[in-house]
């Protein structure tokens, strides 16, 4: 499978290898890591994906993506999706980048794309929540197109969806 590119991004699709280096820390000759990477958000990803591919097989296209910088091809992050889409056409996402990496548009960016490919792959909705005091990540769902979709006592929830796909 072919990366996702942005003007700034590489969003590349994670093998199960990968995946398996990001839970256990350890860095390959070819992986480019920025420091702070992997999260623990990233080891958590990428733990549900080695489970998904043990279970049902490599779920991509609807699997994980490492945020990679096109500067000098450095992991910054990740995102992807929860699992494929449900019966209705649905599915949630999640995303996360280094401290390092913050505040610079580059999830926003990232998010804007998997929005995208998204679609193209007839998805209907996305998905995704921030815990309360998280604003830059609610920032982040905003501003890919994104809406407030309600909270509970932990969350808030913010959804997009498309009629037509």
């Amino acid at each position: 499978m072919d990366p996702l590119v942005t003007a700034r991004l590489i969003l590349h699709p994670m093998t199960a290898g990968e995946a398996g280096r990001v839970v256990s820390g350890e860095v390959d000759g070819g992986d480019l890591w920025a420091p702070g990477y992997p999260t623990p958000g990233d080891v958590i990803a990428a733990r549900r994906f080695l489970e998904a591919c043990a279970a049902t097989g490599d779920p991509r296209p609807f699997g994980n993506y490492e945020i990679r910088r096109s500067e000098d091809g450095r992991a910054i992050g990740g995102l992807g999706f929860h699992g494929p889409p449900d019966g209705n056409g649905g599915v949630t996402i999640g995303y996360g980048l280094v401290p390092s990496a913050r505040g610079r548009g580059y999830a926003s960016e990232a998010l804007r794309e998997l929005l995208r490919f998204a679609r193209e792959h007839g998805v209907t909705s996305v998905k995704g929540d921030a815990d309360h005091d998280n604003t830059p990540s609610h920032h982040v769902m905003t501003a890919a197109g994104m809406r407030p979709a309600g909270e509970d006592e932990r969350l808030k929830y913010f959804a997009i969806s498309w009629t037509g796909s």
